[in-house]
């Protein structure tokens, strides 16, 4: 079989013929191909043509469809490197410094598409990112309605240079993974800031799905209605009449909001797309604040976009994790409602809805005033503290506490709750301060105030309020600022709950 294949090989970079061979840039000279799983290599040539595959002594061929499409699988091939991959068809393609290793996608919105040279220490950062073996590529932001098959973009080895426009979180949990494993890693940067769930979904998922009608229906009367170029006109001339007197700021030029990325499957056609089948270990994501809003409908609207995704991508349920909103806004002087708190809750709620899945918390990594924390570090190690875990086998934390959530799990004695909490690690503990903080309590008339709290052994909490003497429900950092300081004695931070489920800020918001 490998001699005929051999054969084949040889026989197509020998053909006269000349048909043009297309493949997706996400394969490239100094590419990062997957180790142990079935290397999927596709393109176009000519409809019924051969097409030959040969990779590190391995070969494999497949006949393109009427479309021209191909899909060629080479065996799954243990980490190592550089090797050269040739592709076969009436003419050939070769990519050289090709290395096997681990690849992940790093997605999401700007938190994750924020840059190394934005984060803590840029400098430093930058002058130690000396990593040949890890390999970076990003796919630029094009929003639109219409499938595309190509972006433009090249794989490139990590260097103080390539690093500082790449994600700092992706890069940072790479970077992790990379000197814990020592190994190649390939990490896939797509992130697009301010980008809403709906537009890394598929449309038809959508519209199937049937709960984001009235969404959809939004969204076709503004591309019936809007017109860009009557919006820059218009713009233009505010524009000039701005410059005449030079009194206060300029007006901003209008974005398209059909090519742009809040559009449901705009992203999901224009930036996803192209990559969708590339051989992956998993998926990293930090996205979220652009549906706060809508946080109720995020609780079904975030599984489905990684179902989906796992769906097209046919290789299984592979590894989802994703970092949970940090703190931001004004801290507050009284419990209220949070919109923020209730997307945090759709994230949790997520891990129960699909397996292989994890949430990074980072409540003690955000800032007040800005959205974007600088403090990328800690979110890369979080996230890579999973994938270690889960996907390579080391005994380290991982999960934050969680609250247990099952019958037994709040017990009501007096005017004091007690709540059992899993994932403790090697316990419960405070930050900064003895007492635990960040605790509201309500009894019937679902009125919250803040509570005082002690931790009572390794996986209890005790919670008590004065005024309170029937209470009935709990919540934790429930704000978009929490002051709160639980975690483990590993140090990651307990998880945001509530044990009631009365209505939310966001309830029934769905466009």
């Amino acid at each position: 079989m490998r001699y005929r294949l051999l054969t084949l090989f040889t026989l197509l970079l020998a053909s006269t013929a000349h048909a043009e061979l297309k493949m997706s840039s996400i394969f490239g000279d100094s590419m990062v191909l997957q180790r142990d799983k079935p290397i999927h290599v596709w393109g176009w040539t000519t409809a019924g043509q051969d097409v030959a595959v040969e990779l590190a002594g391995h070969s494999a061929s497949a006949t393109a469809d009427d479309s021209g499409r191909f899909d060629v699988f080479i065996d799954a091939l243990p980490a190592g490197g550089p090797h050269e991959m040739k592709v076969a068809a009436d003419e050939s393609k070769s990519f050289k410094d090709v290395l096997i290793g681990e690849v992940w996608i790093c997605s999401g919105q700007s938190n994750m598409g924020m840059s190394v040279a934005s984060s803590n220490d840029a400098d430093l950062e930058a002058l130690a990112a000396n990593y040949p073996n890890i390999r970076l590529i990003s796919v630029p932001q094009v929003g639109t309605q219409e499938p595309q098959t190509d972006f433009k973009g090249n794989w490139a080895a990590c260097t103080p240079q390539t690093v500082k426009d790449f994600s700092a979180a992706g890069y940072f949990f790479g970077r992790q993974l990379h000197q814990t494993l020592d190994i190649p890693i390939g990490l896939i940067d797509n992130a697009w800031g301010g980008s809403s769930a709906e537009a890394w979904v598929e449309r038809k998922v959508l519209e199937d799905d049937g709960n984001y009608d009235e969404l959809l229906e939004k969204w076709d009367r503004t591309a019936a209605t809007y017109d860009h170029e009557a919006a820059m006109a218009k713009w233009k001339q505010q524009h000039a009449e701005w410059a005449k007197s030079k009194k206060g700021n300029p007006p901003r030029a209008p974005r398209n909001v059909l090519t742009g990325n809040h559009r449901p499957a705009n992203i999901y056609n224009g930036v996803l797309k192209p990559t969708i089948g590339y051989t992956i270990r998993g998926v990293v994501w930090y996205q979220g604040e652009s549906n706060a809003g809508r946080a109720y409908q995020y609780r079904d609207l975030f599984p489905l976009m990684i179902q989906s995704w796992r769906d097209e991508w046919k290789q299984g349920d592979f590894p989802f994790y994703w970092v949970q909103l940090a703190d931001f806004r004004n801290e507050v002087d009284s419990p209220v409602d949070s919109d923020w708190a209730e997307l945090r809750e759709a994230q949790t709620m997520t891990m129960s809805r699909l397996p292989n899945t994890g949430e990074a918390v980072i409540l003690n990594l955000g800032e007040a005033n800005d959205i974007h924390p600088k403090n990328k570090q800690g979110v890369g190690t979080r996230l890579a503290r999973w994938a270690l875990a889960k996907d390579y086998g080391y005994e380290i934390p991982y999960q934050s506490p969680t609250y247990r959530g099952s019958e037994d799990a709040m017990q009501v004695t007096g005017d004091k709750v007690r709540l059992k909490f899993d994932h403790v690690g090697s316990g419960l503990d405070t930050f900064d301060v003895n007492d635990a903080i960040g605790f509201s309590i309500a009894g019937a008339d679902k009125k919250f105030v803040f509570a005082k709290a002690k931790i009572v052994d390794k996986e209890t909490i005790e919670v008590w309020a004065e005024g309170v003497e029937k209470p009935v429900a709990v919540r934790y950092a429930w704000a978009d600022n929490p002051v709160c300081n639980v975690q483990s004695r590993d140090g990651l931070p307990l998880t945001p709950f509530r044990t009631d489920d009365w209505s939310g800020k966001t309830e029934g918001i769905v466009k």
